[in-house]
């Protein structure tokens, strides 16, 4: 299918089920009930698909759905239900770059099996759509910089780093106090802004996945396996300096997050194994469900 809408739209889609960045547990089961929609929505506004480039990629995402929900749904039940013996037992650094190593294996299994798809969907493209996809390149790197504050002083993008990071650890723990807020701001001085990082990174991204596009009309079998490597291999063609630069930064934050979950109380701690189980219960509810219907076809 289209790509960079399944790339983005993968990790998008696993930090959802995995990370569990929704709002609720029952936005899980809305959510993913309607991906197929959304993806529709990403692959049409990156590259303005025809009528039956738009038919066609729901009819192949729909498969990947159907297999995502069969195969995989159980095994990120089970992934969770690891993390919540974890976060029982109180995380520790380890745990958070096992929980990010965990994500990135789950990534590259839904990424082999949308590859061929992806390529076949790809050579189809032609050069107005290629341009278009260059504009919304565009915007999204706009959006990007103004949403992340990224051109803007250090002090504004650290305040919006202390809110986004508090935001989301109350969404986990529940209500935190004056001086739990106060530790958290300062332990977040030793993690590195991100944002600059990421942006030079999906620009690199972008840049290799247009010079792949150029050679969408060579021998089909050494496209599709050029397409399976740039959705498999995201990382490896970071320069040297910069990939030092993700591998500290995510260091520093796992040394973040197992420094904060010292600070929880007994509550705040069942708190946040209540919200991982009600993901691990939606999970199976979800798997369950197909495989009924499966049943009943």
């Amino acid at each position: 299918m289209p790509l960079p809408a399944i790339s983005n739209f993968l990790r998008l889609f696993l930090c959802a089920c995995i990370l569990m960045l929704a709002t609720g547990c029952s936005m899980v089961r809305v959510g993913y009930g309607q991906v197929d929609t959304l993806a529709g929505w990403m692959a049409y506004d990156y590259f303005d698909l025809e009528p039956v480039q738009r038919d066609d990629f729901s009819r192949r995402f729909e498969k990947l759905h159907v297999w995502h929900r069969r195969d995989q749904l159980p095994e990120y039940a089970q992934f969770l239900a690891e993390t919540k013996i974890r976060a029982q037992r109180g995380i520790s650094a380890t745990d958070i770059l096992w929980l990010i190593d965990g994500m990135k294996s789950r990534y590259a299994v839904i990424a082999v099996r949308a590859a061929p798809d992806a390529a076949d969907l790809l050579a189809g493209l032609s050069n107005t759509q290629i341009d278009h996809l260059r504009l919304e390149i565009g915007r999204m790197n706009e959006k990007f910089l103004k949403e992340n504050r990224t051109l803007e002083s250090v002090s504004v993008r650290r305040q919006r780093q202390q809110r986004t990071a508090l935001a989301q650890i109350r969404d986990w723990v529940g209500p935190l106090s004056s001086s739990q807020e106060s530790r958290i701001i300062t332990l977040l001085q030793q993690v590195p802004l991100s944002d600059a990082l990421r942006h030079e990174d999906r620009q690199r991204r972008q840049r290799e996945f247009l010079t792949l596009l150029e050679t969408r009309n060579a021998e089909r079998k050494l496209f599709n396996q050029r397409v399976r490597d740039w959705l498999l291999n995201w990382e490896s063609n970071r320069p040297p300096e910069l990939a030092r630069s993700f591998e500290e930064s995510w260091i520093k934050r796992a040394d973040f997050y197992a420094a904060v979950d010292k600070i929880l109380t007994t509550e705040q701690r069942s708190h946040l194994t209540r919200r991982i189980q009600d993901y691990i219960d939606d999970l199976r509810y979800l798997a369950a469900q197909k495989t009924a219907v499966a049943r009943n076809d």
